[in-house]
């Protein structure tokens, strides 16, 4: 009696012994899972702190740059050049463009490219963007759809024939450009801002004049490579407006920076 007394005492001690041990188990776990959560939360915590801090950081750090560049960044111009190429003059122009490290936009009549195919490469190679003004430089609001595709067309087929390139730029002449035309034509029309009026006065000091009273940061002036006096405003304006903190680009980098 006394033996199965032992025994049953010894069957409960186990039975007690495994409970506490279950129950040890369970705290550990528990615990392990409040550390872990804890440690995650904290992390979460860190990872947001850090997260803002880096936003702030960043944020503040674009502000100073910005503001860096904003001081010591340039401002821009285009030198747009319309009716050539001209075969006594676009040479000129173009040792004086690349003396100054200068890249203006060309926009080609297609019935004054034939003889003058190496000036145009000589544009291509130089870094200077062609664009097109039309063949028989005609006001495309006036004519049909189809004969307006036509003048643009075959300047592009002339132009790629020499570059290996078609424009996607076109100066309408006169400034005028057909509705819905860029639905036959897949380019884009480039007006100006600052028109020189250079084909009319012939005359520098005129020239020089309206740019000093018109241009701003992102102007496209209007110019022709036609005229002696056109060829000398032009680098007396790149002479200017470079003294003046600007940077000459192509209209392509000044509308698709």
């Amino acid at each position: 009696m006394k033996e199965k007394r032992h025994l049953v005492m010894w069957v409960e001690f186990i039975v007690l012994a495994v409970l506490l041990a279950r129950l040890e188990i369970v705290r550990i776990r528990q615990n392990s899972k409040a550390v872990q959560e804890y440690t995650c939360a904290g992390r979460e915590l860190e990872g947001a702190q850090n997260g803002w801090g880096k936003r702030e950081e960043k944020a503040v750090s674009d502000k100073v740059i910005g503001a860096g560049n904003s001081r010591s960044e340039k401002k821009k111009a285009a030198l747009t050049f319309d009716d050539g190429p001209n075969s006594q003059y676009t040479p000129l122009l173009l040792k004086g463009l690349k003396e100054r490290g200068v890249h203006a936009t060309f926009f080609l009549m297609g019935k004054n490219i034939e003889g003058k195919e190496n000036l145009v490469k000589q544009m291509q190679e130089e870094g200077h963007l062609i664009g097109n003004h039309t063949y028989n430089h005609v006001q495309l609001d006036k004519i049909s759809k189809e004969a307006a595709k036509e003048e643009i067309e075959t300047t592009n087929q002339k132009i790629f024939e020499i570059t290996g390139v078609y424009p996607a730029w076109l100066r309408p002449p006169y400034g005028e450009w057909r509705k819905n035309l860029d639905f036959y034509v897949e380019m884009f029309p480039v007006l100006w801002d600052v028109d020189t009026l250079d084909w009319k006065s012939k005359n520098v000091d005129s020239i020089m004049k309206i740019v000093r009273s018109e241009v701003s940061d992102g102007a496209v002036i209007l110019m022709h490579d036609a005229y002696q006096s056109s060829v000398d405003a032009a680098l007396q304006i790149v002479d200017l407006l470079m003294a003046e903190e600007y940077e000459f680009v192509t209209v392509e980098e000044l509308i698709l920076p």
